[in-house]
């Protein structure tokens, strides 16, 4: 192939993406000397927030993205999230942050069905004291074992069907109020990669991503652990 016409293929191919709502794609990433799995492969089209998230998954990975811009996501990007779900598939892979829950469940009103990736607050924390967390500011690992772990909700008549944990049981874990229900929310979302939740949030979180009461006993021993309770 001549180099005008090779020119030519990049062109459509690169108009192709535009018309789809894709984010332009970097360069392939090399291999991560360092990792002992093998390399991981994304089909789906990731959702993020911003350019600079996108940036940063393709420097790790060989990803599509289509970005919200900001949580305010307009009609045209969720129909471009629709498509992409139909065709390829989505993960929702958003900032551990309110902004980033709030897409999150705009997301899931119109595509219930995709996935889910989530950082923990720490991972997604910038390197200086200022600064806001976000998807750009995690390590290669944290990226990569989020995508790994990627979790999908129930549909509605599978739901019908998963017992629910009893809101007692939520209370006896100290998750619904009293002093230090935040802090435990906020570590027990990140143990079962389900997200923050505030109070009113948290029943419907763990019934949705299928968390039974021995996944849920597992993880409040390690929360209890780690806040030394």
């Amino acid at each position: 192939m001549t180099e005008r016409k090779q020119n030519e293929a990049k062109k459509a191919r690169q108009d192709k993406r535009q018309k789809q709502g894709l984010s332009e794609k970097a360069p392939r990433p090399k291999q991560l000397d360092n990792l002992s799995e093998p390399p991981l492969t994304i089909e789906e089209i990731i959702v993020v927030e911003g350019k600079d998230d996108t940036r940063r998954l393709q420097e790790v990975l060989d990803v599509d993205t289509i970005e919200t811009i900001g949580s305010a996501i307009n009609d045209e990007i969720l129909d471009q999230i629709s498509h992409a779900q139909e065709t390829r598939g989505v993960i929702v892979f958003t900032d551990p942050d309110f902004s980033g829950e709030k897409i999150r469940k705009t997301i899931m009103e119109v595509v219930p069905d995709a996935k889910h990736a989530f950082l923990s607050r720490g991972q997604a924390a910038p390197s200086r004291s200022k600064g806001s967390l976000g998807v750009e500011h995690a390590s290669d690992e944290a990226i990569l074992e989020a995508l790994r772990k990627v979790v999908t909700p129930t549909s509605a008549l599978e739901a019908v069907a998963e017992p629910e944990i009893p809101r007692q049981t939520l209370m006896e874990y100290g998750l619904i109020a009293g002093t230090g229900a935040k802090i435990r929310r906020e570590k027990l979302g990140d143990l079962l990669r389900i997200g923050y939740t505030n109070s009113k949030q948290l029943e419907k979180r763990l019934k949705m991503f299928r968390i039974t009461e021995a996944e849920l006993a597992a993880a409040m021993e390690q929360v209890k652990q780690e806040l030394g309770e």
